[in-house]
């Protein structure tokens, strides 16, 4: 399932500002970043609450808002991009 994280931290504080730091490093290790506070991830149900589970112990609930999506497949069909596409097929394999 493919789904789409994305969080605000409150960084008004330099709490915040590391919060959103950690937030940033585990939402990497689960998909690839689109945006600056988006995230593509290709989940399946044990990672998904694995991933709720280690975002909820970052954020703080009272000043940080975290969101996701489960995106309708297949993507490319409902995805429009305008602009630079950032995003990579998680699908095919990687060469770096």
């Amino acid at each position: 399932m493919e789904f789409l994280v994305t969080y605000d931290v409150c960084t008004e504080t330099v709490a915040g500002r590391r919060r959103l730091q950690r937030v940033a490093k585990r939402c990497q290790g689960y998909g690839q970043r689109v945006q600056k506070s988006v995230f593509e991830c290709t989940l399946g149900d044990a990672d998904l609450e694995r991933l709720k589970r280690d975002l909820r112990k970052e954020i703080k609930e009272s000043e940080d808002s975290l969101r996701i999506y489960r995106l309708m497949e297949p993507r490319e069909r409902y995805l429009q991009v305008i602009g630079q596409d950032v995003a990579h097929d998680l699908h095919k394999p990687l060469v770096v």
